[in-house]
């Protein structure tokens, strides 16, 4: 028996041609693999940041919502008012300083920015609502007459009234119009800064006064006044229908004079 390391290819290709002849062609059936079917996979861009770190990038990007600003309180913009032309035309657009007549001017105030004395009158009439100015019909001649025989020019004084616009009518003014129309006023007297004040009528000076009382009780007197001298005489409209008041008005002008000189007030 011959060795099997002896065999080679040759030999093995011989057998295999033999083995054809005697039983035909033939072929060995070589195992087939199994098939495996796989489903598809998604696979999730690594870049891709998930849902919840992609709103916060959307966020962070996104512009932020401007904040409402809350309106300035009328405190506020009263003091934001630091000279009397801002004040002024603050007051111009102020619908709350308006009455019931409609078309009226605002009438602001007149005079020396920083004068030692201040009048006060209680509201505009027909003149002074087409002049802008107050005190400039017939009540204002005679304001002016009572000022020079006290030595004082209208130049030399600041000159406003209680409300900003003529009321119908010309009737005195009602609570809810000097209500609303103090405010405007005492930032005008903060920025003059008097040393004196004189109400002209009794309206004005009890609006500052914030008494329910008679002009008798409170004129012929000095009160404080946030640290200012303040007096009250009859209204100059009051004494063209009453002769018999001058006198005593007269009294009280002259009271004034001396507490200016008092008072130091410029010459």
């Amino acid at each position: 028996m011959s060795d099997p390391t002896d065999i080679t290819i040759d030999d093995i290709i011989q057998f295999l041609e033999q083995e054809k002849e005697l039983y035909g062609s033939f072929t060995v059936p070589l195992p087939q693999k199994e098939e495996v079917t796989q489903e598809p996979t998604t696979v999730k861009s690594t870049t891709e940041p998930p849902k919840s770190d992609t709103e916060s990038l959307e966020k962070s990007h996104s512009p932020e919502p401007v904040p409402r600003q809350k309106p300035l309180s009328l405190e506020e913009r009263l003091a934001a008012c630091t000279t009397l032309d801002e004040l002024r035309s603050l007051c111009e657009t102020a619908d709350e300083l308006r009455t019931d007549l409609e078309g009226t001017n605002t009438v602001f105030g007149v005079g020396h920015p920083n004068a030692d004395l201040m009048l006060i009158g209680e509201a505009p009439g027909e003149q002074e609502d087409i002049q802008g100015e107050p005190f400039v019909g017939a009540a204002g001649q005679l304001l002016n007459k009572i000022l020079k025989a006290i030595n004082f020019e209208r130049e030399d004084v600041y000159i406003a009234n209680i409300l900003k616009h003529r009321p119908p009518d010309n009737r005195n003014p009602n609570s809810e119009e000097r209500a609303r129309s103090l405010p405007y006023l005492l930032r005008q007297i903060d920025l003059i800064q008097p040393k004196l004040i004189l109400c002209l009528g009794k309206v004005a000076g009890l609006t500052l006064l914030n008494k329910d009382t008679t002009l008798s009780s409170i004129r012929g007197k000095f009160h404080d006044f946030r640290g200012i001298e303040l007096t009250v005489t009859y209204h100059p409209a009051a004494l063209l229908r009453k002769e018999q008041w001058k006198r005593p008005a007269w009294e009280d002008v002259q009271m004034v004079r001396k507490k200016y000189d008092e008072l130091g007030g410029k010459p």
